[in-house]
């Protein structure tokens, strides 16, 4: 198990370079370069050269891309130029609202989606098989945005169940420990802003894991189905084992296989997702800032959420290939 995880690893790296590479080459591709998009109208050449010359973009290609390596390595991503603050310290302040949110619908999709996808495979062409399956196309097929924007207005607008946007009524009182404001209400003992804060985080958490949880439904679906008319299920059954051995040994283990490949990818789509959501419910995470990075040409903080996204996306497949191992011990000599 260690020299597959060492494997892993090692696999890592010539990946987040191969990333680093792409962004990097993406930012110097823009029409007239960083320097002429970033100052737009007001782009002369003067100023232009100018700004290259304090960007470092002057330098040679391959100059500017140790440099670049040499600053990322640091944590040194430059200054927005909306804020005049650090990169870093903006990301790390919204991050805690992004992972928040992200974990939440992660979770709703996960804790839903495996067992509805499981027993509507145990019971093909039946009512629940066939309302999951209706359910799952208009779950892909309603826009993040739309579906917000609809469950704020029936839940938070017509019977007020939920608050309508942020993390956190303005009346609260909360401590901020950890930047999580379930977890720091917990962490606190001030149980009415973790209470406030979980309000806040329903609407938005059920918008997000709407369309994750109808792809892990319908792939743990045709998953199940697939792994119950393989030959050793039926031949588990006919050496007489119990069912619950049967469907938990022989089934859902081996059926969890491509099931976790689909959880791995969609945390790349929750992050998409994110933009949209924390749009809609004006949630102050990574999403707002990378809204706001593109629409003001904020390249430093582009640059860094690109990059912070492409780190977490292959960080969260190492993980999907360590639960392969740990699911099916035959992918650990592959």
């Amino acid at each position: 198990m260690l020299r597959f995880i060492v494997r892993r690893l090692l696999q890592v790296i010539p990946t987040l370079l191969l990333l680093s590479v792409l962004v990097f080459a993406w930012l110097r591709s823009l029409p007239g370069g960083p320097a002429t998009a970033f100052l737009g109208d007001r782009a002369t050449p003067e100023s232009v050269a100018n700004l290259e010359r304090v960007l470092g973009l002057d330098q040679p290609i391959p100059v500017q891309y140790v440099q670049f390596l040499g600053r990322v390595a640091t944590g040194d991503f430059g200054t927005s130029t909306i804020t005049g603050e650090p990169v870093l310290t903006e990301i790390a302040r919204a991050l805690p609202a992004t992972i928040e949110l992200s974990v939440a619908a992660l979770f709703l999709a996960v804790a839903l989606g495996i067992p509805l996808g499981y027993f509507a495979a145990r019971r093909r062409g039946g009512p629940l098989d066939v309302t999951t399956v209706i359910g799952t196309l208009v779950g892909v097929a309603v826009p993040v945005f739309f579906l917000g924007y609809i469950l704020k207005a029936v839940f938070a607008v017509e019977f007020g169940w939920f608050p309508p946007s942020g993390r956190q009524s303005v009346a609260v009182d909360a401590t901020n420990v950890t930047g999580f404001a379930v977890l720091d209400g917990l962490l606190t003992r001030e149980f009415d802003a973790s209470l406030d804060a979980l309000s806040h985080l329903v609407l938005p958490a059920v918008a997000l894991a709407t369309i994750p949880l109808a792809v892990i439904v319908r792939i743990t679906r045709a998953s199940v189905l697939e792994v119950l008319n393989a030959d050793f299920v039926r031949t588990a059954n006919s050496k007489g084992l119990a069912p619950s051995t049967v469907r938990g040994r022989h089934v859902l283990r081996n059926a969890l296989l491509p099931v976790s490949t689909t959880i791995g990818l969609q945390v790349g789509l929750l992050l998409a997702g994110a933009v949209l959501t924390e749009r809609v419910f004006v949630w102050g995470g990574i999403g707002t800032l990378l809204a706001d990075a593109i629409t003001l040409r904020d390249y430093p903080r582009l640059q860094a959420i690109l990059l912070l996204g492409a780190l977490v996306y292959v960080l969260v497949n190492l993980l999907v290939d360590l639960s392969y191992a740990i699911i099916d011990p035959r992918v650990r000599l592959s």
